[in-house]
Formats: structure tokens, C-alpha cells, sequence
């Protein structure tokens, strides 16, 4: 049967404090990177979907100008009322 000791309690302690300080100092030093990356190609698809939607918008406005216009659409009239004492 194993008995805990103090040794080996401190050189866990140890393990687990070196492997979180490690994580945090490759964080600081990949996360940046990764970041930045993910910013550029986020930025990538956004153009690409703005100039796909530019392009079906040309599409729909050139054909949809032939047409009827538009008609407004009328709620009714506007009606102030005023406070009786």
C-alpha cells in the first residue's frame, strides 16, 4: 500500500504550476498570431459576400426598374388630441 508524502505532493504542485505558467507564456506568444489571422480572413468573406450581394443587387435593380412603381402604403390621418380641464 502507497503512503502520500510530502515529496510527492510538492512535485505535483510543481507539474501543475510549470504546465499553466507554459500555457500562458505560448498563449502570449501564438494567440496574437492566430488572432490576427482569423481577423484577415473574417475580413476576406466579408468583402466576398459584399461584392456577391453587390453583384445580385445590380441583378434585381436593373430588372426590377421595369416594373410597376411602387405604391405608399397610407396608415391614415394623424389626429392631436388635446388635453380637456
Amino acid at each position: 500500500m502507497q503512503e502520500a508524502n510530502l515529496t510527492g505532493l510538492v512535485k505535483t504542485l510543481f507539474w501543475i504550476f510549470f504546465i499553466i505558467y507554459a500555457l500562458k507564456f505560448l498563449a502570449r506568444l501564438f494567440l496574437p498570431v492566430i488572432a490576427k489571422k482569423v481577423v484577415e480572413k473574417a475580413t476576406e468573406q466579408f468583402q466576398q459576400q459584399a461584392q456577391q450581394n453587390n453583384q445580385n443587387q445590380d441583378t434585381y435593380t436593373s430588372s426590377s426598374k421595369s416594373d410597376k412603381p411602387r405604391e405608399t402604403k397610407k396608415v391614415g390621418e394623424y389626429i392631436d388630441y388635446e388635453e380637456v380641464d
